[in-house]
C-alpha cells in the first residue's frame, strides 16, 4: 500500500494483515555528484514501488527517508532509527530499509530494521525492454529476501 489516502484507508481496514513497512533511503545532495545521486534515488524509488505492487495488501511503502551528507551520519542514523522504531511500535513487525547507498552497510548493526542494499543502475539511457529486464532481475532477488525474512 502506498502513502495515499486511498491505500491508507485500505490499510486501516486490514491493519492486522499488514506487518511490513518498506522504507526507501534516499540521499540528497547539491554538490558534485548531483546527477548520480538523483539516478540512485530514482532507481531505489522504482524498485520499492514495484515491490509494493507485488506485495500489495502485506506491505506499506513509506515516504522516502531523505538525508544529506552535511547532516552527518550520527544525526541521520538517529532520525532513521526513530522512524523505524515508531513503525515497530505501531504494529510493523518487519521494517525493510531499502537503499542503493552502500555506506549504510557499515551501520547495519546499529539499524532498527532490515537493511537491503543493492547497486544503482542508471535507467535513463536504457531501452524499455532492457530496463524492464534489469528491474525484474533485481526485484526477483528482493522478493526472495522478503520471503526469507518473513519465514524466519
Amino acid at each position: 500500500m502506498k502513502w495515499t489516502t486511498k491505500d491508507i484507508d485500505l490499510y486501516l481496514q486490514s491493519k492486522e494483515y499488514v506487518d511490513t513497512l518498506i522504507l526507501p533511503l534516499i540521499p540528497v545532495t547539491w554538490g558534485n555528484h548531483l546527477k548520480q545521486t538523483v539516478e540512485a534515488g530514482e532507481f531505489a524509488t522504482v524498485i520499492t514501488q514495484e515491490i509494493e505492487r507485488q506485495f500489495k495488501g502485506r506491505v506499506v511503502l513509506s515516504p522516502a527517508f531523505t538525508y544529506t551528507d552535511s547532516e552527518g551520519t550520527e544525526a541521520a542514523l538517529t532520525r532513521l532509527n526513530t522512524w523505524s522504531q515508531d513503525a515497530s511500535l505501531n504494529g510493523f513487525r518487519h521494517v525493510f530499509l531499502i537503499t542503493t547507498a552502500q555506506e549504510w552497510k557499515s551501520f547495519e548493526s546499529e539499524l532498527k530494521g532490515s537493511l537491503i542494499s543493492f547497486p544503482s543502475l542508471p535507467l535513463e539511457h536504457l531501452d524499455h525492454q532492457l530496463r524492464q529486464s534489469i528491474l525484474q532481475d533485481q526485484i526477483k532477488g528482493l522478493i526472495t529476501i522478503f520471503m526469507d525474512k518473513w519465514r524466519g
